[in-house]
């Protein structure tokens, strides 16, 4: 019987491990997989750790290191011959492993579920989530990189690219991305079935708080791999963003009403432009991408002036 490992970091996520070990039990089988639980806690002082231990995983504490590092640290203990990495607040579908397993090696070789929130989660969280859903006809999208919430894949894979950055707070997912399509790994989306993202953000000032932090990994991604046009693309448009701000002050300053506020229009134009890429042609979600873009290109900016001071936004890595 084919065995797979599932790593599962985790920091305070007693809410969710229970439900998100059990969907992954039950994953495995119905694809008829061994299974190995392997939960690896960042210093959690809640009961997260005792509950995945009661559920049958085996916890590995490892306080005071980034994400990478805790999943590289749960692969280094699993027995499979398959991976899996999921996050500690996903619930997978009961044909998860099911589906994933037959598709691979025909159409992809390192394999992820499109994403979905809960329908009690509040508007910004269900369209920040839906904008990177591959709807329609196709079932599976190749794509440049895949988040690392969900993956599965043949584990020499992963030793291939020697897994996961340790060194990156945030970002990983597209560093083992790149070095994995580098590698030579075909990148596939799965949209046939979904996984539910329980852990979404609850309040606008946690919502802005993890994207600040997320944005915090742009100069170390161009460090490790020099520029591109895709890591430079986003950066490059909340510095156009913060600048044709700053002009439409000036302007308004100096009494130049009608120049300032179509700086301040102008200014907009890029969150837009992102927003109409991701609606899928649904007006009230356009809305809705477009200021929730706006505060993130803001936000990169602000991201960006920390790094440039060697000020990061610590947040404990969690799954």
């Amino acid at each position: 019987m084919i065995r797979v490992s599932v790593v599962i970091p985790m920091y305070n996520e007693a809410r969710h491990i229970g439900r998100t070990l059990l969907a992954a039990q039950e994953a495995a089988r119905q694809a008829q997989l061994d299974c190995e639980l392997i939960v690896v806690d960042n210093g959690s002082d809640d009961h997260g750790p005792r509950i995945a231990n009661e559920l049958g995983a085996r916890v590995l504490i490892v306080p005071g290191v980034h994400i990478g590092a805790l999943r590289n640290r749960g692969a280094a203990l699993a027995s499979g011959e398959w991976l899996a990495f999921i996050d500690a607040d996903m619930e997978m579908p009961a044909d998860w492993l099911k589906s994933l397993v037959e598709m691979e090696g025909h159409q992809g070789d390192v394999l992820g579920l499109d994403l979905d929130t809960p329908s009690q989660a509040p508007w910004f969280a269900q369209a920040w989530q839906r904008r990177s859903r591959r709807p329609g006809s196709r079932p599976l999208h190749r794509v440049q990189w895949l988040p690392s919430a969900n993956l599965l894949m043949r584990r020499a894979w992963f030793e291939r690219v020697d897994g996961f950055d340790e060194t990156l707070r945030t970002g990983e997912d597209k560093d083992f991305s790149l070095r994995l399509r580098h590698a030579g790994a075909q990148l596939l989306l799965v949209n046939e079935s979904v996984a539910l993202h329980w852990g979404y953000e609850g309040s606008w000032r946690e919502w802005m708080s993890k994207e600040l932090w997320r944005q915090g990994s742009h100069w170390q991604l161009l460090r490790s791999h020099g520029p591109s046009l895709r890591l430079l693309r986003f950066p490059a448009l909340s510095i156009g963003t913060w600048g044709m701000d700053l002009l439409a002050l000036i302007a308004l300053l100096q009494g130049q009403a009608r120049l300032g506020l179509m700086l301040l229009f102008i200014s907009t134009l890029p969150a837009l432009v992102l927003s109409l890429r991701q609606s899928q042609r649904d007006p009230r979600l356009t809305l809705q991408l477009w200021s929730l873009h706006g505060v993130r290109l803001h936000l990169t900016g602000a991201a960006l002036l920390l790094n440039l001071f060697q000020r990061n936004v610590r947040r404990p890595a969690r799954g």
